[in-house]
């Protein structure tokens, strides 16, 4: 008999990162019991998993938890979960939008939601941060399509467009949209900002740190310099925003913004925090976009204030991403066009001394 423990799981890819995905109800309710699972089933503690599912790459190594939405107006709640690749850490403190961007052809598939026509609209609790994300999907038929014409730079191909607008995102982990209550502060002489929307960060030029901003993600990941300046900014900075000590947190991420080469508003690059993201989180770009409206924030020092409606096209290593703002009702709405894809699906085997499977 198998010792093993079988876990239902499918594996998704959303928007440019790709993970498994849980039935709430199949993993085990205790947070412990579940990080220990989850742990065992992606391989982390090496540095290409392989002992796991994880792809030994930050964006390889996510997990989405989906259940039953536990808040008015919600169809479903979605707990993200960053697994470390080379360590047995489990961090649910942030969002990830690219993951995301899977949760609603899920739910639909797994039974949570009834298809609304033509295209359904799916409101997700992000269990992380307690906001809320509508998702705009093809439901011909009344199934999910994944096949269409949309193409996001750092997919290859095409697929069908999922749209999805982050309602309220400011203060998603600090409860502030500024943390530190300023748009630009000064960190070992460094000018940068501290902001808190959808995904905690903080953004500053390439240039302070004496980058072009153009360099690769490869070239910058091998740059131990560069990457333990950054965690040393970084982690001051979370002190700073009201976080305590974030040495064993995925965030805040940092981010390096240059000039633009493309015709976008500029060219950044991503920290995840501790490798350069080979294209751009979507949460970050909501972040990043929010950041270049907000007067006297570094972005708005450089390039100015849009006025809105706007979009704000953000240049990444793997081409740039656009992002719509908008007011609505008073707060600031932002929209971005993601795609997902089902890669397979089946079940997923824990190692016994993890926990008790909780089925």
């Amino acid at each position: 008999m198998n010792d093993l423990i079988p876990i239902p799981c499918v594996m998704m890819r959303g928007g440019t990162s790709k993970g498994p995905f849980f039935l709430a109800s199949d993993l085990p309710a205790n947070p412990a019991a579940r990080d220990a699972v989850l742990l065992s089933v992606m391989g982390s503690g090496h540095p290409l998993q392989i002992d796991g599912i994880g792809g030994g790459n930050p964006v390889t190594s996510k997990v989405a938890i989906v259940g039953p939405g536990s808040v008015p107006g919600a169809d479903v709640d979605y707990l993200f979960a960053q697994v470390r690749v080379d360590q047995n850490i489990v961090d649910t403190s942030p969002n990830c939008g690219n993951m995301l961007a899977a949760v609603a052809p899920f739910a639909i598939e797994a039974g949570l939601v009834e298809p609304r026509g033509e295209r359904t609209r799916v409101r997700i609790h992000n269990v992380n941060t307690h906001k809320m994300i509508e998702a705009t999907l093809a439901t011909p038929g009344g199934k999910v399509c994944y096949l269409g014409e949309a193409r996001i730079d750092g997919v290859p191909g095409q697929a069908a467009p999922i749209a999805l607008s982050f309602l309220d995102a400011a203060g998603a982990r600090t409860g502030r949209l500024l943390p530190t209550g300023r748009a630009t502060d000064v960190i070992d002489g460094i000018a940068l900002t501290a902001i808190d929307c959808a995904m905690p960060m903080i953004i500053l030029a390439a240039a302070e740190l004496g980058l072009t901003g153009y360099e690769t993600a490869a070239q910058l990941n091998a740059d131990r310099d560069l990457l333990s300046r950054l965690e040393a900014l970084r982690c001051k900075a979370g002190q700073a925003m009201g976080m305590g000590d974030v040495s064993d947190l995925v965030i805040p991420k940092p981010v390096l913004f240059s000039p633009p080469t493309q015709g976008g508003r500029f060219s950044v690059r991503y920290f995840m925090p501790h490798e350069c993201h080979p294209s751009l989180a979507t949460t970050g770009a909501v972040g990043i976009a929010t950041a270049a409206i907000t007067p006297d924030t570094v972005l708005a020092r450089a390039f100015g204030v849009p006025e809105l409606p706007a979009t704000i096209a953000i240049e990444h290593p793997s081409g740039r991403l656009e992002v719509q703002l908008e007011r609505r009702d008073g707060q600031v709405v932002a929209g971005i066009i993601r795609t997902a894809r089902r890669l397979f699906e089946g079940h997923v085997f824990a190692k016994p001394n993890t926990g008790r499977h909780a089925a």
